[in-house]
């Protein structure tokens, strides 16, 4: 169900009406690298500049701290997936994999990660953190991230009710990481993954790749673009479609999916045929495998 209710109050968002939606879930599945769980409460976070913290006291409710109606509107609404039935995606899923799931494996996923929506983040921060991903583990990725946004990202101020200010970094632009240079980025311990965070931030900056002409792009073709860049491949192409592009077709196989893959679909499964949901059904499967199944 899509979110029906919304109110206002100075610095506070209630959206009531949920489903289909677990704050736990969205940021523990492995799209996002910038929100933890909350001294206070819930998962606080910055995106697109901004600091929000999320709470969900019931399944059908969601409080957003640190944002009004304008704010929520333009971005959260939109980051969180909240204008999406994700009851009718599932429906569609479970239909698209009849054909190649005997045993109903999607449909345990769905259950047990029912809360999942994919975030629909900036492309250029999405961009760098599956670049900073690669051959990596979630702590450490999110370590990398907020050095590079202490270090070269723009400090913001946000002032809670009570009058407490807490500093935070918005993610650098393409231009301040490209002036950095490779050196400055390996300082950060980013290891190899410097070269390629240089070299996607130059190509950005000098506008050899243009994020907004790939988002025009049919998914293959802007796929190929972003394999353009220095250490991406398909895999991190297809991360960054389906979190940064909101192409919810592109289906990302790590090896966490590729064991999925080999364990409950050892005939073949025809991802193509999987339509315009399939990156969806690769984060059901992915938490399923990775976080239910005790592989974390």
């Amino acid at each position: 169900m899509v979110a029906i209710t919304e109110n206002f109050e100075p610095g506070k968002v209630i959206v009531a009406g949920l489903s289909d939606f677990d704050i736990a879930q969205i940021f523990d599945c492995g799209q996002c690298f910038r929100f933890d769980p909350d001294p206070a409460g819930g998962i606080s976070g910055v995106a697109f500049g901004r600091w929000v913290r999320l709470e969900q006291p019931r399944p059908d409710t969601l409080i957003i701290y640190g944002a009004g109606r304008e704010e929520y509107e333009r971005v959260w609404k939109r980051y969180l997936s909240l204008d999406e039935d994700y009851g009718a995606i599932k429906a569609d899923i479970a239909e698209r994999f009849a054909p190649f799931d005997k045993a109903g494996i999607i449909n345990a996923a769905m259950e047990r990660g029912g809360g999942i929506r994919i975030l629909r983040q900036d492309p250029w921060e999405t961009l760098c953190s599956f670049i900073v991903s690669q051959n990596n583990n979630i702590p450490r990725i999110k370590k990398i991230i907020a050095a590079l946004s202490e270090e070269y990202g723009e400090k913001f101020e946000y002032k809670s009710g009570d009058g407490e200010s807490k500093t935070f970094y918005s993610f650098p632009t393409a231009e301040a990481l490209a002036s950095a240079g490779e050196e400055a980025l390996y300082a950060l311990r980013t290891g190899f993954r410097a070269k390629y965070i240089y070299d996607a931030a130059r190509k950005v900056a000098e506008g050899e790749l243009d994020l907004g002409s790939i988002a025009k792009l049919p998914t293959s073709e802007a796929a190929a673009e972003l394999m353009k860049i220095k250490g991406v491949g398909l895999k991190v192409a297809s991360c960054v479609l389906l979190f940064g592009f909101g192409r919810t077709e592109a289906f990302p196989v790590d090896v966490w999916v590729r064991r999925v893959l080999d364990k409950y679909y050892p005939d073949g499964l025809d991802t193509t045929a999987l339509g315009r949901y399939a990156g969806i059904a690769q984060q059901y499967l992915f938490y399923y495998e990775r976080y239910i199944n005790g592989n974390r």
